[in-house]
């Protein structure tokens, strides 16, 4: 195992102070990123989904619950599974009823939707303890035109913006193999009584919608998993797979 280097208190701060001028420059860039989000334009949902819920079929419209905007989390969960993704499940373990309470003030609500029928998510729901709102869009279009249902003999395949050549250049071309589930958030927002899609993230770009990585990545272990620098610094090292089983 190695650690870092052994220091005074005065070394450790200059260094810290340097550091602290990247994290700056970062948290700067990273607030013109926000910005330069939220002016994206939007999309209008024309196509009519509906959803089974605990208290019924749900169009999106309904899953707003009266509030002006909805995230949506794409659960992995095929319809054959019996469990879910572990990787989706360990997100949704950090998610807390405070958390959701508080997009509730901020006129946001949020729910999970899965291809697996609703039966099997309410068993997992209740296995897990979990209380937020889970939709099943079983039988409807809603996974693959949102591009967390991968199947080429459904639809043609496209993930986290690139379609089936980019996904092949890009070492992704597992993608194109056969019938797969994968993660993902949607936004939306209601105007006039119309829905619009206003933002998706996939792959990575789902990371900072969790906690625990933004509270390991400010520790000296950072989140222990094989691919980070230094080498050497974990005893139990681990793939990049954000399950936390264990």
């Amino acid at each position: 195992m190695t650690l870092p280097e052994i220091v005074n208190r005065e070394e450790w701060r200059a260094a810290r102070i340097e550091l602290l001028e990247e994290e700056k420059a970062m948290t700067r860039a990273r607030d013109v990123l926000s910005t330069k989000r939220r002016m994206m334009p939007m999309v209008r949902v024309e196509k009519h989904y509906t959803f089974d819920g605990p208290d019924g079929p749900a169009s999106l419209h309904d899953i707003f619950e009266g509030r002006r905007q909805l995230i949506v989390q794409h659960f992995m969960f095929d319809p054959s599974w019996e469990d879910g993704c572990a990787s989706c499940t360990g997100a949704s373990d950090e998610l807390s009823e405070g958390l959701i309470r508080h997009l509730h003030v901020r006129d946001t609500s949020f729910a999970m939707v899965s291809r697996a029928p609703l039966e099997t998510l309410e068993k997992y729901k209740a296995k897990r303890g979990w209380t937020f709102p889970w939709y099943s869009s079983y039988g409807s279009d809603f996974n693959y035109d949102f591009h967390v249902s991968l199947d080429t003999s459904v639809a043609p395949v496209e993930f986290n913006f690139r379609g089936p050549d980019e996904l092949q250049d890009h070492g992704l071309g597992w993608t194109l193999e056969g019938p797969t589930e994968q993660p993902g958030y949607s936004t939306f927002i209601e105007v006039d009584g119309e829905v619009f899609h206003t933002n998706s993230v996939y792959a990575r770009g789902t990371e900072w919608l969790g906690g625990s990585y933004a509270f390991l990545d400010l520790t000296v272990l950072g989140r222990q998993e094989d691919w980070e620098e230094p080498k050497g610094r974990s005893d139990n090292t681990r793939g990049a797979v954000p399950d936390f089983s264990s």
